[in-house]
């Protein structure tokens, strides 16, 4: 709130200026670890596992699909139990947002998006579902320790539904939760190495997720703003940037089932993972903001998405990328205006 009383609309105490400064270093320092943490904790866990004989399937849909969720999961639980459980839910709540317009316009315009039927027929429908529940469990203005409970159980049922069905499908069928897991998984990596990535990138994400708490908190008390608004802003952008480099890489590499695939699969992680922890570590009260206006818009860009598949190419091209760029850019400015 220090803006706000600085005085003069010009002048901003020294005082202010470098606890800003400090707050942004911090927020930088702490993604940046979490980043790398995250890609060290992956490689050496699914390495670890296949040392012991666990399968790529199994491998691949727990340790590595943690793993690509683990910025999100962290901070959410990190800022619960630090108290500012409206920056966990706003994480979870944003990213989304995120995913479905920076994420996807940036690889769109990386190269054109095909979609596939069975990811909308199948994966699609359960990110709604998933949607829908964390609505339902939110209208009243609180999230409980008994809804996150459920939440996370999903989270657990989706991961085991997903198991069985890569045991049955073809070889070559598109997935969407996962599709790209075989590419973080070592063929062979020797133990003690195994062990020695697993803890680092263990600790890099621990520290890396409360330097971001700590600094976000500081970013929204200089400011003026609320938690809430930095944690559907600033922190869902940068717990999103291992999304966007997944996703942009895979367009450039004429993969767009991956693309779409990392966004879709990561959404519905973090309405059954990420939300889930604010109400299992802090449950309480949430600002209604987020039920009434940031909710509706992530649930319209969703359905904008699905809605820019379906055309004779079943397919997400440039123009609808920078478009959705374009709706991110809005959304994030009008979050922040809507704070002061």
């Amino acid at each position: 709130m220090l803006l706000r009383n600085a005085g003069p609309p010009l002048f901003i105490p020294k005082e202010v200026v470098l606890l800003l400064l400090y707050a942004i270093i911090a927020v930088v320092v702490g993604f940046v670890a979490l980043v790398w943490g995250a890609d060290r904790f992956v490689y050496g866990a699914a390495g670890l596992a296949r040392n012991l004989g666990i399968s790529r399937v199994v491998v691949g849909l727990t340790i590595v699909a943690f793993g690509t969720s683990a910025p999100e999961m962290l901070v959410s639980g990190m800022a619960a139990a630090a108290g500012s459980r409206e920056m966990g839910v706003g994480n979870a709540v944003g990213s989304n947002v995120t995913n479905a317009t920076l994420v996807l316009g940036a690889a769109a315009l990386a190269g054109p998006l095909s979609v596939h039927s069975r990811l909308l027929m199948r994966e699609v429908p359960v990110l709604f579902v998933s949607m829908a529940l964390a609505w339902w469990f939110l209208w009243d203005g609180d999230l409980s320790r008994f809804e996150g409970l459920i939440l996370f159980s999903g989270l657990i049922l989706l991961i085991g539904w997903i198991s069985v069905e890569s045991r049955l499908e073809q070889p070559d069928a598109p997935r969407a939760i996962g599709a790209d897991l075989d590419d973080d998984i070592p063929d062979s990596l020797p133990a003690a190495r195994a062990i020695g990535l697993f803890l680092l990138g263990l600790a890099f994400l621990l520290i890396g997720s409360r330097v971001v708490v700590w600094g976000a908190v500081g970013l929204a008390r200089n400011l003026g703003v609320s938690e809430l608004v930095i944690g559907l802003t600033l922190v869902a952008l940068g717990t999103s940037l291992p999304e966007l480099a997944a996703s942009v890489a895979a367009a450039r590499r004429g993969e767009p089932d991956i693309a779409v695939g990392n966004v879709v699969g990561s959404n519905i992680f973090n309405l059954l993972g990420v939300l889930a922890l604010p109400g299992i570590i802090a449950p309480g009260a949430v600002d209604r903001t987020v039920i009434h206006r940031d909710f509706p818009i992530m649930a319209g860009v969703t359905v904008l998405l699905v809605l820019m598949t379906i055309n004779r190419h079943n397919r997400i091209g440039r123009r609808s990328g920078v478009a959705l760029i374009a709706a991110f850019v809005v959304y994030f400015v009008m979050s922040f205006w809507a704070s002061f």
